[in-house]
């Protein structure tokens, strides 16, 4: 099958089996950058959440909620006013706008256009001809754009949609401070929606204006980043490094190294630092992601923001956009909290260490997640066609269904009441099983090997002799007998040792 066939058959896929509809509202005919997930999306991104969940307890993080709306005095102070902008240009006759920066790199695709200047982009424009798609007419200069989302609350308070979690996270730290009895790091987190008014959102839930976020926040001292306790577990772990410099030479092939090896060779900074690398990296390759779609690329000194000292975003490679970012890892310095303080008027100032005459306010070490951008690239990666047969191959533990059960022909009543019973059965394990009596028994297989559901479990005329039962695997398709007693705990055992072998 050719790549575009492939790209368009995984494109009818997720809204045909009830990933990802949209643009919402659909009968309406749909506003750009508004997406809705059927059954099986929400069931996945519930699954990846609550995996997150579990696995940063072990980490040693919690979680917080914030509200979505904040006041303008909040913004303010982090910047998002001043700085939250994109550089559009529109066009003279037809006003169509248009990302600069985007709009010159799919026109240039050769050029690095990161961090570039509005005249150094103008500039772009006017060398290469470069006029609107549409009408063929010359651009106007290049304007800012703001992309946050401006309301009312109340009595006419000026208020904002939050455009990203983490603001509202860091405004907690007096709380958080308090919670954790003034022990370092602070390790948190936060899970929910942001919006931005995007310009013209693409590539569906890869650019949304309503999309949701998971945000990892490390409050921490200046010494503590550099002598991390952390770090010693996790420093002989390779991780592929693409740093700025080798992009600068043209070369996109990221350097496998050790965290260690990177911190030696101050490719990296900080161990702490490098420590938020690898979180990042790990709570990935658990989605079930192969090592080579993985890659960090390492921001350029202009591509930077102002108080960032590092950021390296963790991107996949896929069929349809190429290199997609799903994570950024920044270290944002005391930026953060010395803003809210001097406009809260509030002292972040806090005692590090052993020494309590020393006080210094924390740095944030933050790793920021798109779950929608996730969903995507994990769906993109995992999708496979053989033969003509679509195969899912998500990991038990994330499939919507984790098994399926069939009666072998359904107007059979006391096969098909058997097998009503094993449904239940595993339903009552907490074992998420489907039940489907309905078209051959291959057609059944197919549609649920669409889905990603790992096994399939087949209830026919043996099956009233000896109460054993067909198990279906999806991948090779081999199939083996069990006893119906003993099928819910071979299903946890497998779905177990399938999601230990990613960890």
């Amino acid at each position: 099958m050719k790549i575009d066939d492939n790209i368009e058959t995984f494109n009818s896929l997720i809204k045909r089996r009830g990933f990802i509809w949209g643009p919402s509202p659909e009968i309406y005919g749909g506003l750009a950058g508004f997406y809705s997930y059927g059954p099986a999306g929400m069931a996945l991104k519930n699954n990846i959440l609550a995996l997150y969940r579990r696995e940063l307890r072990y980490f040693g993080f919690g979680e917080v909620e914030c509200p979505t709306i904040m006041p303008e005095i909040v913004w303010r102070a982090s910047g998002h006013l001043d700085r939250f902008i994109d550089p559009v240009i529109r066009c003279k006759k037809c006003s169509t706008l248009y990302r600069a920066d985007k709009f010159l790199q799919e026109q240039c695709p050769d050029l690095m256009i990161d961090g570039l200047s509005f005249q150094k982009m103008e500039n772009l424009i006017h060398d290469h001809n470069l006029s609107c798609p549409k009408c063929e007419t010359p651009f106007n200069k290049i304007e800012e754009y703001n992309l946050m989302l401006k309301t009312q609350v109340g009595n006419n308070v000026t208020a904002y949609l939050r455009p990203e979690t983490a603001t509202t996270t860091y405004l907690l730290f007096n709380r958080l401070n308090q919670d954790a009895r003034r022990q370092y790091p602070i390790k948190i987190y936060q899970i929910g929606k942001a919006y931005r008014n995007e310009i013209s959102p693409r590539q569906g839930v890869l650019r949304m204006r309503a999309f949701d976020q998971f945000e990892l926040q490390l409050f921490i001292g200046k010494q503590q980043e550099m002598v991390f306790e952390d770090f010693e577990e996790i420093k002989e772990n390779t991780l592929p490094l693409l740093d700025w410099k080798l992009q600068a030479e043209n070369k996109d092939k990221p350097e496998i190294i050790s965290l260690e090896k990177a911190i030696k060779t101050k490719l990296l900074k900080k161990p702490a630092y490098a420590y938020c690398l690898y979180i990042s990296y790990y709570l990935t390759k658990i989605l079930g992601f192969p090592e080579e779609v993985i890659r960090f690329r390492q921001h350029s000194i202009n591509e930077r923001a102002h108080y960032a000292d590092d950021a390296w975003d963790l991107e996949i490679k896929t069929r349809q956009f190429g290199w997609v970012e799903i994570c950024g890892v920044h270290d944002r310095t005391n930026y953060d909290l010395k803003r809210h303080g001097e406009f809260s008027k509030q002292n972040f100032e806090v005692s590090m260490g052993s020494d309590s005459e020393i006080k210094e306010i924390p740095q944030i070490l933050e790793i920021a997640f798109g779950i929608d951008r996730i969903i995507y690239t994990l769906l993109e990666t995992i999708f496979n066609v053989e033969e003509g047969r679509i195969n899912l191959k998500l990991i038990p533990i994330l499939a919507p269904n984790t098994v399926a059960v069939f009666p072998l022909v359904k107007n059979k009543e006391n096969i098909r009441n058997l097998a009503v019973k094993v449904h239940r059965a595993l339903l009552e394990n907490r074992i998420n099983s489907f039940f489907d009596s309905a078209g051959s028994i291959g057609k059944r297989y197919r549609r649920q090997d669409e889905l990603g559901t790992k096994w399939c479990i087949t209830i026919d005329y043996e099956s009233l002799d000896d109460n054993t039962v067909t198990i279906r695997e999806r991948d090779s398709m081999d199939q083996i007998r069990v006893n119906i007693s003993d099928l819910a705990e071979i299903i946890k055992k497998k779905q177990e040792s399938k999601y230990l072998h990613f960890c």
